[in-house]
Formats: structure tokens, C-alpha cells, sequence
């Protein structure tokens, strides 16, 4: 299953307080700073082998309690910032759940042996020509 198509709504839980930041007397009285809590140890939505890439992954987001936070603070608007902060979450989960394939290491051509080892011998030449001079 794709996790964009998973709803983690029911597992989510949101905070909502004071921003940081321009934006005058906005800032001071209004909660618009949105984080989002999303317990990776307890998810009943994830397998075993996708908590453990989450919590390898993105273990610096992770706190104690094996909670993921993600924060926006982006707009002057609460609802703004919570869904920005859903398409944030969103967007860290594919991110970590996707795994980069493995490199296939890859052999030299013979043109390319011959081109280095002939660049190779004209730099050797080069240099033996500063050498002593003999009168």
C-alpha cells in the first residue's frame, strides 16, 4: 500500500502555539505555530520494517518517547500551518520509507585505460624534460 493513500489523521496529534517571528502584533496574540506529534512506535498503520527505517532515518526528529515532530510556523494561519505541516509529515514518511537502489559498480572501457594510461606517459615525458640540463 502507498503511504500517501494510508490516513494517519486518527494517530496525529496537533499543538497549536505561539509563533516566533515578524509579523507585529499578530505574533503576540495569536497561536498559529502548529506541531504535529506522530508516535512511530506505537503506529498501528506502519509494519516493523517501516518503523525501523522511520526511526533510523529520521532519529534526529525523534524524541524519547519515539514521537516524530514536525513543526511549520510558515503562515500567519493555523489551519495554514496544520496542513502544511501534514504535507510535511507526509512528505518526511516517503522520503525515509524509500529505500535508494544499490549501485551496480561498473568497469573501466578499454578506451578509457588506454586514453589515462597515454595522458599518463605525455605527463611522464613532460616531467623528465625539466630535468638537468647537460651543456
Amino acid at each position: 500500500m502507498n503511504i500517501l493513500e494510508i490516513d494517519f489523521l486518527p494517530e496525529l496529534q496537533f499543538q497549536a502555539s505561539r509563533s516566533s517571528g515578524a509579523g507585529g502584533q499578530n505574533v503576540n496574540k495569536v497561536s498559529s505555530k502548529v506541531e504535529l506529534r506522530f508516535n512511530v512506535v506505537n503506529s498501528q498503520l506502519l509494519d516493523e520494517s517501516q518503523k525501523a527505517l522511520i526511526l533510523q532515518k529520521l532519529k534526529n526528529q525523534i524524541n524519547g518517547e519515539g514521537e516524530l515532530i514536525v513543526v511549520s510556523q510558515e503562515d500567519r494561519s493555523q489551519l495554514k500551518n496544520r496542513t502544511l505541516v501534514i504535507k510535511k509529515f507526509k512528505a518526511l514518511l516517503v522520503k525515509a520509507l524509500t529505500v535508494a537502489p544499490k549501485r551496480k559498480p561498473t568497469k573501466p572501457t578499454a578506451a578509457m585505460i588506454a586514453e589515462r594510461l597515454k595522458d599518463k606517459k605525455k605527463k611522464s615525458e613532460r616531467k623528465t624534460q625539466r630535468g638537468k640540463v647537460v651543456y
